[in-house]
C-alpha cells in the first residue's frame, strides 16, 4: 500500500474532495493558499498540502460549491479582481480559460518568453470565463459567444457580465462553426432551421459553452423551441465529444468547430458561420506586464506561424485590440 505522504491530486480530484469547483481550486493555488506543482501541463498537489490547506481553513468558512455556477454576476461580487498574487518564489500564476488548442499554444509561448509568470489552465466554457473574470478568479478569458439580435460576438456579453471593470477585448483568431453530421449527411442537414425536421437526434454543449449559445440564438432567431429536438439536454463538456457521438451514430446532429470534424473520423462539417474568438485581459497596473507580454506573443512571427499551421483557423486580426473600456 502506497504511502499516504507519496500521494498527489489533480485540480480535478481537489475540486471533488473539497466540494468547490475547479476555478475556485485555481484561484487558491493562484492566491498562494494552496500549494502545487507542474508535471508537464498538469498541476498536482500533494496529499500533505491539502492537509495543511484544510486546517488552516477549519473555522475560517469555505468556497461555495456554486459561486462560480450562476450565470448573472452577483450584487456584491468584487467590481475588478484582487490585487496580483505571486508565489514565494516570486512567480505570478496566471489562470487562463477556454477549450481551444491555440490557448495552449500561447500558454508555451508565455512560459518561454516570461519565466516570472506561471500559466495555469481552466477548461471552461465561454460564459463561466467571464463570469470567473468578474469575480476575479480569472486572468485571461477566451470567449466565442453571439448576440444574435446585432450579429456581434462576444463583446455584448462581455459589456454586461464586466460591469465595472476596465478590460482590452483582443482577437486571438476566427474558425468556422457549424454542424457535425453523419457521412454522406443523410437527413440533409443545411441549414439551422433543418435542426427543426422531426426524428433529427441531437447532442449538446453544457449550458454556457459557446457553441451552446450558438446553438441557442438560432433557435430563438428561427423561432424553434428547443424542448422539441431530440436530445437537446444530452450534453457532452467538448467539441470532440459531441462530434464523436455523431460519429458513432448515437446522435445525427450536433454543433461545433470545423477542426474536432478533422480529428474524429466518420463525422462531416457542415459550415454555417465563422465566430470570433478573443481574449479579455483586465487593465489594471499590476496587469501592465502581463497585458504587454501576450499583446508581444500574438503579434510575433514564431506565433503566428506555429497557429497558421492548424488548419481552419483565420488569423488576419490575431492581436488587434478590438474593444476597450
Amino acid at each position: 500500500m502506497a504511502d499516504v505522504t507519496d500521494i498527489s491530486y489533480t485540480t480535478e480530484e481537489i475540486a471533488q474532495l473539497l466540494k468547490i469547483s475547479k476555478l475556485t481550486v485555481y484561484d487558491l493555488i493562484k492566491k498562494g493558499q494552496l500549494t502545487a506543482y507542474r508535471v508537464g501541463k498538469q498541476m498536482r498537489v500533494d496529499h500533505s498540502d491539502l492537509e495543511a490547506y484544510k486546517q488552516r481553513s477549519k473555522g475560517v468558512g469555505q468556497y461555495s460549491s456554486e459561486e462560480t455556477r450562476s450565470l448573472t454576476p452577483v450584487i456584491d461580487a468584487p467590481a475588478n479582481p484582487p490585487a496580483v498574487q505571486v508565489t514565494t518564489q516570486g512567480v505570478r500564476q496566471v489562470v487562463i480559460t477556454g477549450q481551444d488548442m491555440s490557448l495552449d499554444i500561447l500558454v508555451r509561448h508565455i512560459e518561454k518568453r516570461s519565466p516570472g509568470i506561471r500559466p495555469l489552465r481552466s477548461y471552461v466554457g465561454s460564459l463561466d470565463s467571464l463570469i470567473s473574470m468578474y469575480q476575479g478568479h480569472s486572468d485571461i478569458v477566451s470567449t466565442h459567444l453571439l448576440d444574435g439580435d446585432t450579429g456581434e460576438y462576444n463583446i455584448p456579453y462581455i459589456r454586461k457580465l464586466l460591469i465595472g471593470c476596465s478590460y482590452k477585448v483582443v482577437n486571438l483568431m476566427s474558425r468556422r462553426a457549424g454542424l457535425y453530421v453523419q457521412p454522406g449527411n443523410p437527413h440533409e442537414l443545411h441549414e439551422w432551421k433543418d435542426l427543426a425536421k422531426s426524428g433529427i437526434r441531437m447532442v449538446n454543449r453544457e449550458r454556457g459553452a459557446g457553441a451552446r449559445v450558438l446553438l441557442e440564438e438560432q433557435l430563438r432567431m428561427h423561432g424553434i423551441a428547443a424542448r422539441e429536438l431530440m436530445g437537446y439536454y444530452d450534453e457532452e463538456s467538448n467539441h470532440l465529444a459531441v462530434a464523436g457521438r455523431v460519429a458513432s451514430k448515437q446522435a445525427d446532429v450536433g454543433v461545433g468547430i470545423e477542426k474536432a470534424a478533422t480529428i474524429v473520423q466518420g463525422v462531416e462539417f457542415i459550415p454555417l458561420t465563422v465566430e470570433r474568438y478573443d481574449l479579455v485581459l483586465i487593465n489594471k497596473p499590476e496587469n501592465e506586464v502581463l497585458i504587454r507580454t501576450v499583446l508581444d506573443i500574438l503579434r510575433s512571427e514564431s506565433f503566428i506561424r506555429e497557429l497558421g499551421s492548424i488548419s481552419g483557423y483565420d488569423l488576419s486580426r490575431t492581436g488587434e485590440v478590438l474593444f476597450e473600456a
